[in-house]
Order: C-alpha cells, then structure tokens, then sequence
C-alpha cells in the first residue's frame, strides 16, 4: 500500500535535517580551536590507586557532540511513517559515530589533513544517519543493503576507537569501560541487524563483558596501536557472529566457521601491523 503515492521502498531522510545536523556538528569541532576552556582535574584517591582524570574543550565537545546527534537523530528518523516506537535504539550508531569522530581530530594537528578527517567523518555520520532511516522498515526493499553497511561502519568505527585510545595514552581504568560500553552497543545494533529486529540485550551485556577482560589482558602487552585495535574488534566480531549463529539455530560447523575465520584474520593482521 502506499502513502501520499509514494511506495515505502522509496522514503529517504529530510536532506535539509541532515545538512543543518553536519553543518552543526562540523561547527562544533572546529570551535574547539578557537575556545579555550581551561583543563579542570578530578581526582579521587582509593585505598592503594590515585585516579585522576582531565576535562578539557575536547572532553566537552565529545559529549555535546554525541547528545546534539542523537538529538537530530531523533528528529530525522521521526519523520519515518514506519516508526510506530521510540527511535532511541536507532540513535545508537549515530551518536556513537559523532563522538568517534574525535578521536583522531584531537591527534592531527589542525591543517589540510584535519579537514579531510573531519569532511569524511561527517559524510560517514550522513550515510549512518540515511542507512538508519532505510533500516527502520523491514518491508524496504534497501533494507538488506542499508543493514550491510551500517554493519560494516559499526565495525570500523570500533576499530578507529579502540586504536585510538591506545594510541592516544589513554589509561585503562578509561579505557576498559569506554572499549566494554563500546562492545556493547555495536555488538546491540549488529545482532538487530542481522536477526531481523531483535534487542538482545543481555548477550551484548555478556559480549560486552568478554571484550572487557581482553581489553584488560591485553593493554599492556607491548603491541602497536593497530594491533591492539584489530585484536579488539576482531574479538568483538568474533563474538557477535558466534551468538548470532547460536540464536539462528544453524548446525554447529556454520556456527564456528565465520567466528574462527574472523579471528584467525584478526590476529594474522594484529601480527602483521606490529
């Protein structure tokens, strides 16, 4: 049946909302060079630890950054007539895509390169935001493709976050719950990809907490950024894959032939990129 003549198959996002959405998120990070914000410290001592971390512009930006997505998230994916809930699992991947996007603006120094960094970040949060629209109705003809590709940018995204942390010196009672959450929230939005629709929630908790006992093991092996970031992600996919088998009942070689590949090919990277 069609609405107003135009079939389903054929909805796409507000072209308007998605560009006033970039363009603030685009002014956003390049505010954080003209805005000084001094760097404030917390600190807590435990019994036999000193934790202390810093807040600076780039720690304001990131979250301010991450609420403006889902914020105008929200507002395009509502303009769906396929949405019959709320759209707040939808604004995982994109306020997730947001923030990622400045980790590796904060390591460049601000020139042609930053531009480029920030110009393919914001076309990657334009394609989530339209892949996220077209994921919504099952019935989309697109829907196979769009799901495909936000798949693949979750992945990837992970991947930049969790080489980033390492890189960036970042210590690990930061990093074990960033790189956890992180886990937690693509391996969510990838099996409700791929199992048309279902919120698994406490097997992404328990992928979530896997993943976090590797990040522990291995941040302080020495192994380069890269390799670190592999490894996480392929462990991460290697998970989400073995409990999306397991839940679509497929005989058990189908069942560990992808997660074994996947980490196979992980760790032959990892050892490459060392």
């Amino acid at each position: 049946m069609e609405t107003s003549g135009v079939s389903r198959s054929q909805y796409l996002p507000d072209v308007e909302r998605i560009s006033v959405l970039a363009g603030m998120i685009m002014l956003a990070y390049v505010l954080t060079h003209f805005i000084d914000i001094p760097v404030r410290q917390l600190a807590v001592q435990l019994p036999g630890i000193y934790l202390a971390i810093q807040i600076d512009a780039n720690t304001f930006v990131g979250i301010l950054v991450a609420a403006l997505t889902a914020a105008g998230a929200d507002w395009i994916l509502h303009d769906h007539p396929a949405l019959r809930s709320s759209a707040v699992p939808y604004l995982i991947l994109p306020s997730l895509t947001a923030l990622v996007i400045g980790f590796p603006l904060h390591q460049i120094q601000f020139g042609i390169t930053w531009w480029f960094v920030l110009a393919l970040g914001v076309l990657i949060l334009v394609f989530v935001l339209v892949g996220e629209f077209i994921s919504i109705d099952a019935k989309d003809i697109r829907q196979p493709l769009a799901a495909a590709g936000l798949t693949a940018v979750s992945f990837a995204l992970y991947l930049v976050l969790a080489t980033s942390l390492r890189s960036d010196g970042t210590r690990l009672f930061l990093a074990l719950p960033g790189l956890a959450l992180g886990a937690g929230l693509v391996s969510l939005r990838v099996l409700h990809l791929r199992l048309n629709g279902q919120w698994l929630v406490y097997e992404a908790a328990i992928i979530a907490f896997i993943v976090g006992q590797f990040v522990a093991a291995l941040f302080y092996w020495p192994v380069m950024p890269v390799a670190f970031g592999v490894l996480i992600m392929g462990s991460t996919y290697t998970l989400t894959s073995l409990f999306a088998g397991l839940i679509e009942e497929k005989p058990i070689r189908q069942v560990l032939t992808e997660p074994t590949i996947a980490i196979l090919v992980a760790i032959g990277v990892a050892i490459w990129a060392s």
